[in-house]
């Protein structure tokens, strides 16, 4: 793994970089968490050939705050992370809070972006037609509930939760007990400092996001479990309808986490078969 930082617009973003491959894959990580590339597929990226890269979005790690930034701000972000790794095109895989970010890079970097994986993501705050909340969990609807009434009632809610417990399924605590409890080494950096980032974060999700997922023309895979309480499995299904040619897989039984226990590999092989083949073409 080597690390360094890239200065974009007098701000900071600590990069990552693991793997030697010939395809590159940018990873956005959740919330919340800093952008450490995922351990569990080092070994899936070797044998097809990926190089992850990766960054802490603003606030988390070593990357300076950027409050009141949007979903979209993620598309510079990221090509000002790759042009400092020496990288044109890459595909984006993000999950959870990553996801919005991931499709921000897929809508506004269509030359660069060659594909992109969303897991377990958010749909826009306003989306038409979705009950956003239904579904979700008791701590997630008090926790983004206090971001939609603004930034004073989400640092207050951060400040002082009134639910702490995560919503995680049995399925989630297992993986988290198998090679996903990886999650352990990048959440507890990413609160160290306090809950500033995670604020920004959601503010971001419950915002317009600068961008129309509906815009996008390179190949989306959406990935949910249907079990998932934290984000509800009706949201990728909305994002699947949005985007033109997006497939859209759902794994029964799956939550917020396993959901990366049962598809993480195959979304990867997704990655690398769209990829070659549009290179090929």
């Amino acid at each position: 793994m080597t690390e360094t930082d890239v200065v974009v617009n007098g701000r900071t973003l600590h990069a990552y970089a693991h793997g030697d491959g010939d395809l590159v894959v940018m990873w956005h990580h959740g919330t919340p968490n800093i952008g450490t590339p995922p351990a569990p597929l080092f070994a899936a990226a070797q044998r097809l050939g990926i190089r992850f890269i990766a960054y802490d979005r603003p606030g988390y790690g070593g990357s300076t705050p950027h409050p009141d930034r949007d979903v979209a701000s993620a598309a510079g972000d990221a090509a000002a992370v790759a042009d400092a790794l020496g990288v044109d095109a890459f595909a984006v895989f993000g999950h959870s809070g990553g996801g919005p970010h991931a499709l921000a890079c897929a809508a506004l970097l269509p030359g660069r972006v060659t594909a992109a994986v969303a897991g377990a993501g958010l749909a826009p705050f306003a989306a038409a037609g979705l009950d956003w909340f239904a579904g979700m969990g008791p701590g997630g609807v008090a926790s983004l509930r206090s971001a939609a009434a603004g930034r004073a009632a989400k640092e207050a809610y951060a400040a002082n939760p009134t639910i702490t417990d995560p919503d995680f399924t049995a399925a989630d605590w297992a993986a988290l007990d198998g090679a996903w409890g990886w999650f352990g080494s990048v959440v507890q950096p990413a609160i160290a400092n306090g809950p500033a980032p995670l604020v920004d974060d959601d503010l971001a999700y419950v915002r317009p996001w600068g961008f129309d997922p509906a815009t996008i023309t390179v190949p989306v895979l959406l990935l949910h479990g249907e079990g998932d309480l934290m984000v509800p499995a009706s949201h990728s299904a909305w994002l699947a309808d949005q985007i033109k040619g997006a497939e859209l897989r759902l794994t029964p039984g799956a939550g917020h986490i396993s959901v990366l226990t049962a598809q993480d590999q195959a979304a990867l092989e997704w990655i690398a078969a769209v990829t070659r083949t549009r290179e090929d073409a």
